[in-house]
């Protein structure tokens, strides 16, 4: 069975003037294509997410800067897995539909994030279902 979230960190081409991220060919050949891009912070102790989209992908970036953890699964009835970050590098998570995921912020600085997904919002195929 194919994996619906997927982790991976993404280097930085950057130099002493900070850090520089491309988001790799992979992602975009997963999306097949952009229709929405957003961006976020979430609050130090706060939680994103909560949710899955009934057909969109998305690919979410999380940039350096404070320590989050993320919380998923592979589907309704599936066991929660999570896993956390020390927020000293980029990370990409390609999330499928019907995958829940949830982003908590650990560290005592606003988490960024960019998320950019395969169709635009509607918030009639986001489904709450709690995996945090």
């Amino acid at each position: 069975m194919e994996q619906k979230v997927r982790i991976s960190e993404i280097a930085s081409h950057g130099d002493a003037r900070g850090s520089s991220h491309c988001l790799p060919a992979e992602a975009l050949n997963f999306l097949g294509g952009v229709a929405d891009v957003y961006l976020a912070s979430t609050a130090p102790g706060a939680i994103r997410g909560n949710h899955y989209h009934v057909r969109k992908r998305q690919v979410l970036v999380l940039l350096p800067g404070t320590a989050w953890s993320i919380f998923w699964d592979e589907g309704e009835g599936t066991v929660i897995q999570h896993r956390s970050f020390d927020g000293s590098c980029a990370v990409m998570v390609s999330i499928s539909p019907g995958a829940s995921q949830a982003i908590r912020n650990d560290g005592n600085l606003p988490l960024w994030l960019v998320a950019f997904s395969s169709a635009s919002y509607d918030p009639k195929t986001v489904v709450a279902r709690k995996v945090i």
